[in-house]
């Protein structure tokens, strides 16, 4: 037996010597030269096409989106047909969604074509000191068919793997919340333009506190806009919505946000203003965001100066650079993005690096921004979140006390209608305090409350007319003043033009000769 083995052995240990003589000491040009031809001649007799899938794209940092689609399409049958399986974490850290391992294959029929898949990864050339995981091992899926199959396969099997592997992206993804780093973490292999948590923000639109007829009009217009990508190619815009959020503070703003999130599932992109130095840093966190996302700046009448009033500024401060020429410190790290900029971004041609993504501004003060900021087809809809009304306490009932109706709603709803309350005041008078605590009782909570609110709100009226009288009162008396004061000077000054005339004249006569 030792000899029937031993022959074939020593004649693979010859070819394996021989290769390595080969691959050391042959020149570059012959070598490749040999290759060439050699795989040509394995053609004629190796019927197969083989089709090769890098996990990173040739910037070596993002993972290939062709092999992300191909490792989500393979997940959903791997589990019946793979023998070493891998496993992670999706949604709500809690499912698992299993992937082939490494160096491993699995067969699959496409409109009666076999073909096979298989998952492996190669060793770096060399070694390098390197964190990438690009730069360690190249994981790669490859397919395997015959080539009689070649234009079915790259055409019509390739794009159902992306179509599918997309899809099943998106149903099991975790949908995050992101916030821009600074510019300190961009570059490297960690780079990191935005970071990121999970978004598992419970708002949905059936418990937001506000009108029923608004939150209808608001839920359809998303969903319109979620559902029309053909009809915004079709009229030549940019798939994308502008939302503008105002009111006092307390109405519910960010809530809407997170509700649109949840309604549409989409990413949310939180952009602070205030950490980017300059128009060209926000053009690249545009770049880098995703689609099926909402990219929200809140704040935004408080997050920047983006009004004529910086030009001012900075005409103030240049003039008191020349008297003073030390700079002032921290001056350099200020933001410099401008009006422009800023709506080059959101409307103008990089607004088109993305589809499906609503941009969202919140403010307090709508009246403070630029009209051209706000003006439809940039922020195309506008809506007014303001202090709570019945129908908006009806759903806060509901929300935190479970309650339909009761004998205090009419009482409740005649104050609502005499005070303004946000809905979130509201909301903390209905949140029992303690165990005792009963619905009944919150709602008294709630009464004595816009009761106070009520007269704090009549005396901070009262209180206001009388200053109001007294400034006019003020304003009179100083008018009236001023009306005396040029009367006494009118009749002082006609005195003095008396007695200038009166002395003219006797002077005249004293010359003549009459007064002796």
């Amino acid at each position: 037996m030792g000899e029937m083995w031993a022959k074939p052995g020593s004649l693979v240990a010859g070819a394996m010597f021989l290769w390595v003589m080969f691959q050391q000491y042959t020149p570059h040009q012959f070598r490749s030269y040999i290759e060439k031809y050699s795989q040509k001649l394995v053609s004629f007799v190796y019927p197969y096409i083989q089709i090769t899938f890098q996990e990173f794209s040739e910037n070596r940092f993002r993972r290939s989106e062709a092999y992300v689609a191909i490792e989500n399409y393979l997940s959903v049958d791997a589990p019946t047909r793979a023998k070493r399986l891998k496993a992670g974490v999706i949604k709500d850290s809690q499912s698992l969604v299993l992937s082939m391992d490494d160096r491993e294959e699995v067969t699959e029929e496409f409109k009666g074509v076999k073909l096979w898949w298989a998952s492996d990864k190669s060793p770096p050339k060399m070694q390098t000191f390197s964190f990438s995981p690009a730069a360690d091992e190249k994981r790669y899926y490859k397919l395997t068919f015959h080539k009689n199959h070649r234009e079915m396969i790259v055409g019509s099997y390739l794009n159902h793997v992306m179509k599918e592997g997309k899809a099943i992206e998106v149903k099991n993804r975790q949908r995050k919340l992101y916030t821009n780093n600074s510019r300190d973490t961009w570059y490297g292999y960690k780079k990191a333009v935005w970071s990121h948590v999970a978004f598992e923000h419970p708002a949905r639109f059936e418990t937001l506190a506000m009108e029923p007829k608004k939150k209808e009009e608001i839920v359809n217009d998303l969903t319109i806009f979620s559902r029309r990508k053909e009809y915004y190619s079709k009229i030549g815009k940019a798939w994308k919505r502008g939302y503008l959020l105002y009111g006092p503070p307390g109405t519910g703003k960010s809530t809407m946000i997170a509700a649109m999130a949840n309604l549409l599932d989409y990413d949310i992109y939180d952009l602070e203003l205030t950490s980017v130095k300059d128009n060209t840093e926000l053009r690249k966190l545009l770049i880098d965001t995703r689609s099926k996302s909402i990219i929200v700046i809140e704040d935004i009448d408080c997050s920047l100066d983006l009004t004529g009033q910086r030009k001012k500024k900075e005409k103030e401060e240049d003039e008191e650079s020349k008297d003073n020429p030390i700079p002032k410190k921290g001056k350099e790290d200020e933001s410099k993005v401008t009006l422009s900029g800023l709506l080059n971004v959101i409307d103008g041609l990089w607004s088109t690096c993305g589809e499906e993504r609503l941009i969202v501004f919140t403010t307090n003060y709508v009246e403070k921004l630029d009209p051209a900021l706000i003006r439809r087809g940039r922020m195309d809809k506008h809506i007014e979140l303001s202090y709570c009304c019945f129908e908006a306490f009806k759903v806060l009932a509901k929300n935190y006390l479970d309650l339909d109706s009761h004998l205090l709603f009419a009482s409740i709803g005649r104050l609502l209608e005499e005070t303004n309350m946000t809905p979130a005041d509201v909301a903390e008078y209905l949140m029992p305090k303690t165990i005792t605590d009963d619905p009944g009782t919150c709602l008294e909570n709630l009464i004595q409350a816009l009761g106070t609110a009520k007269e704090e709100a009549r005396v901070k009226a009262e209180k206001e007319a009388k200053e109001k009288e007294e400034e006019e009162e003020r304003v009179k008396a100083e008018k009236e003043a001023k009306e005396k004061e040029a009367t006494a000077g009118e009749v002082k000054e006609k005195e003095m033009s008396d007695e200038r005339v009166t002395e003219n004249g006797l002077a005249a006569v004293k010359e003549n000769g009459v007064v002796s």
